[in-house]
């Protein structure tokens, strides 16, 4: 007897749908032609019978069930085309629901798309991985899609299926690895998961790596969420595209929104993002600065860890509300004139079970060999940048957060950690690459990628490396070999000038260099000049308990620390509580403490801040050339000695001389002569010893008259007094 091969085929595949291990339920399931008719076959462990009603066709048919498991089916004798329909699922428990098949659609990804993602060309792949609602022939519901290329079976399961595995069973997209479904009826604001089937053992449950919302913490689930939001700063985004970073005013203030303010009156709960639009536009803007940044606002599940473990990478926390309202707050601050800088972390993330970590039960995100994929530093899983699905993803989420979210940059955090293989390693620790080096060549190609796209796609945004070594170029174009980021932010300056400054000023003197070294190098790079939450943890102290002596004098320090940081080549960075001298480390369970203003040191402080960045923003002499030899001088840079230093800022468009000189000793210097390069009237335009800000008001009578007597290689000089711990700044005369 010749055995019915087709019957054992059907039989076969009957018997892996039942086991969930199907590529392909949709050829099985749904409507298709026979000889004969049209079957419909359903598969739905969880009911008691099946009823088919056909759109147009009065009456029902009910649908036998030909296998155990729960696999129901119709026969249509006579029909030639397939035809719309519903089901009516009728539960043992008790209950009915009537819906459309979900396996008599299409697949929502065309091979255009799969060419694409391929090709890394696809300029917004979050749209067509995740979760998004869509019509499809006229049906509303969600289409999924997710890339686990090595899961025996994918299914979505959610609130809407009760969590079970066995009904929304995905369909594999061939080579791409892209699992895909759509899902009728279903709407936003549902819950889901992927259910990922391996080889062998049980399945598990993962976030959607996609995910445009997540469940506040510690829950995890995805939620299915399309924006309604609609922006209102177009003004904000047209000028943006005209202005050139470079050669702009920009000064930064860090915050971590988790701690800037919060509201102890109501147990210490956090501001909301349409709480914090206002709150943080309205002092912001006070205090003069150009732009926020904020630390990272990606889902992640540990709030200690400040948002650098990422575990939803396009997803805004939900610790603040939803999506939109994050598209609100970025709205905000671009309407009252202020950019929006985003800390964004693609050089690893956490090994937490639900997340990212072994996604298809392999290491499909990270390196399987730890020598490669674990950051030891961190405890974390580090970014297989060679793969080109993982580029596809991070390279997206930047785009989606660019585009999606108007950000105006990001702050690409532990640029190090991705260059160097062997970092935080000892030997026999890493690998070397193909030509035996230390760089991580991957790495390399992924950021110069990520900032040719960013650029081209989002003119006016900038990028930002926290990069802790001198890797050659980093802030320099690609075609010329750099990385392409717009700045980098300048450690090394910041590890020198704090650590001459916690020094007490009677040792200064030996360690002048750590004050002027930085402009040996000032030009390498795009620099900014950060003091940020990294400088005010872990014992390091906050940048007020770092000065040296009293409660004077550390004021005093701090004051001509700023004084000094603004006057200086290169943007500027200042963390939360920093300008007004918090006492306390950060501590990102708790408020700022923002009593201190009460105490008029505190309020000089912080009204210092904002002249400085009022006098930044109006004197192009301070960054019209902030990245070129030509807009800086030195006068005197070695007299150690008296602890002090005096140099020029210039504007090159029109020739304007800003001469800035510290003091940096506790002690008062009268008929100190600085050279200067003009006759006339030098104006003191900032004095950081002024009793405005606390200080002891030592100073120059807000000017004084240049003399022809040369110095410092000038032909001209003046003579004045040097506050105690202070900075001035004087405007030269016009030529």
């Amino acid at each position: 007897m010749v055995p019915d091969i087709a019957s054992a085929h059907a039989a076969d595949g009957l018997e892996r749908l039942a086991a969930l291990g199907h590529a392909d339920p949709h050829s099985i399931l749904g409507a298709h032609v026979e000889p004969g008719g049209v079957v419909v076959r359903a598969f739905r462990p969880d009911a008691e019978r099946i009823a088919l009603l056909i759109d147009g066709e009065e009456g029902v048919r009910e649908m036998a069930r030909v296998h155990p498991s729960g696999v129901f089916e119709a026969r249509v004798e006579g029909r030639r085309e397939l035809f719309a329909y519903r089901l009516e699922i009728f539960f043992r428990g008790g209950g009915s629901t009537t819906i459309r098949d979900p396996y008599c659609f299409l697949p929502t990804l065309g091979e255009l798309d799969l060419h694409l993602i391929g090709e890394l060309k696809h300029e917004r792949p979050y749209e067509l991985f995740g979760a998004h609602e869509r019509e499809l022939g006229g049906v509303a519901g969600v289409a999924f899609a997710v890339w686990a290329p090595n899961a025996c079976g994918v299914s979505v399961v959610g609130d809407f299926n009760s969590w079970d595995g066995r009904i929304h069973m995905m369909r594999s997209m061939g080579g791409s690895g892209i699992w895909e479904l759509f899902i009728p009826g279903l709407a936003g604001g549902a819950r889901y998961k992927y259910e990922i089937r391996p080889d062998q053992g049980p399945p598990w449950l993962k976030t959607d790596p996609w995910a445009a919302a997540l469940e506040l913490p510690p829950a995890t689930a995805s939620i299915i969420y399309r924006s309604r939001y609609r922006f209102e700063d177009e003004e904000w985004m047209a000028a943006r595209t005209a202005r050139e970073a470079l050669r702009t005013p920009v000064s930064i203030y860090e915050v971590h929104l988790g701690s800037w303010r919060r509201v102890p009156a109501e147990r210490n709960r956090w501001l909301t993002y349409r709480e914090l639009g206002p709150a943080l536009a309205d002092y912001v803007t006070a205090l003069g600065f150009t732009h926020v940044e904020l630390m990272p606002v990606m889902e992640h599940p540990f709030s200690g860890s400040w948002g650098y473990q990422v575990s939803g990478y396009f997803a805004p926390t939900a610790r603040f509300g939803t999506p939109d309202d994050f598209r609100f707050l970025v709205d905000y601050l671009h309407r009252r004139g202020l950019g929006v800088i985003l800390d964004w972390v693609p050089g690893h993330f956490p090994t937490d079970d639900f997340a990212l970590a072994r996604f298809d039960g392999t290491a499909l995100y990270e390196h399987l060999d730890p020598r490669l994929g674990f950051q030891p530093d961190w405890g974390t899983y580090v970014f297989n940048f060679g793969r080109t699905e993982v580029r596809n993803f991070l390279l997206g989420s930047a785009e989606c957060w660019l585009r999606e979210f108007h950000a105006d940059g990001l702050r690409v955090d532990a640029v190090a950690s991705m260059l160097y293989l062997d970092y935080a390693r000892r030997a026999g620790e890493w690998i070397p690459n193909a030509q035996g080096g230390r760089e991580n060549l991957d790495a390399v190609a992924f950021l110069r990628t990520l900032n040719q796209q960013a650029y081209a796609r989002n003119p006016g945004v900038m990028t930002f490396a926290e990069e802790s070594t001198a890797w050659p170029a980093v802030s320099r174009p690609t075609y010329a070999g750099g990385l392409g980021f717009g700045f980098k932010w300048d450690m090394g300056w910041m590890h020198d000038t704090l650590e001459y400054f916690a020094k007490d000023p009677v040792h200064r003197r030996w360690h002048h260099r750590d004050l002027t070294f930085g402009m040996l190098y000032a030009w390498n790079e795009n620099f900014v000049l950060p003091l940020s939450h990294d400088e005010v943890v872990h014992g390091k102290r906050s940048l007020l308990s770092k000065m040296p002596g009293g409660r004077w004098q550390q004021f005093a320090n701090l004051r001509a620390l700023y004084g000094y940081m603004w006057a200086r080549p290169g943007k500027k960075l200042l963390f939360m509580g920093g300008e007004f001298g918090q006492w306390n480390e950060w501590n990102h369970d708790e408020s700022l403490d923002w009593d201190l203003l009460q105490g008029g040191e505190h309020r000089g402080l912080q009204a210092l801040v904002g002249e400085l960045n009022r006098l930044y923003r109006a004197e192009p002499a301070l960054w019209e050339a902030d990245h070129d030899h030509a807009g800086f001088q030195w006068i005197a840079a070695d007299n150690a000695a008296d602890n002090t230093i005096a140099f020029m800022r210039i504007a090159p468009a029109n020739g304007q001389r800003l001469v800035c000189v510290g003091n940096f000793s506790p002690v008062p210097r009268y008929s100190y002569r600085v050279g200067v390069p003009r006759p006339g009237y030098y104006r003191e335009i900032l004095n950081t010893d002024a009793a405005l800000w606390s200080g002891s008001n030592v100073g120059n009578a807000g000017g004084v008259m240049a003399e022809p007597v040369p110095y410092n290689g000038l032909p001209y000089s003046v003579s004045i007094t040097l506050p105690p711990l202070g900075v001035l700044w004087f405007d030269a005369p016009r030529e």
